[in-house]
């Protein structure tokens, strides 16, 4: 029975090892904020944090992730207020939400790693997520100074 580490908390997940992490995630555990949008890693709704690094949970099985720490938008932030979602907000990036927490996970990624990204670098970052929307770079570009990012990953340890 694999043992995954999701938002900090411990969880026995009994099922295959080969379940994609995302059925775990959203039937098993309930969290359901990770999208199931194509199921072969192509539009990146499922996007999570493996490691602090943005993987598709469609494609990560339960045994690739066991050991690892496991981050999903719920775990982001539990009231909405990890850097870039403000700046989603303050954007008006969402339009339908459906790809919304992919494209956000993938964000915090690329601002976690490049804090001041050109905007060669956020077309690239973003290139494997579905429904890229112009607003969504303004939302990254608008992410508060370098500091306050690293201070909100640090204090949460969600970035």
């Amino acid at each position: 029975m694999p043992q995954i580490k999701i938002n900090g908390a411990a969880y026995n997940i009994d099922a295959d090892p080969q379940m994609p992490l995302l059925w775990a995630i959203r039937d098993i555990v309930g969290l359901t904020g990770t999208k199931f949008g194509c199921g072969v890693g192509a539009c990146a709704a499922c996007t999570v944090h493996m490691d602090g690094q943005a993987v598709r949970s469609c494609l990560t099985t339960l045994a690739d992730a066991q050991g690892h720490e496991i981050v999903t938008i719920e775990g982001l932030s539990t009231d909405g207020t990890h850097p870039v979602q403000l700046a989603w907000e303050a954007n008006n990036v969402p339009q339908c939400g459906y790809c919304q927490a992919g494209q956000i996970m993938q964000a915090a990624v690329l601002l976690r790693q490049t804090p001041r990204p050109t905007d060669q670098q956020i077309v690239d970052a973003m290139s494997g997520n579905i429904c890229r929307r112009p607003r969504q770079r303004s939302a990254t570009r608008s992410m508060p100074p370098p500091t306050n990012a690293s201070e909100h990953c640090r204090s949460t340890r969600s970035c």
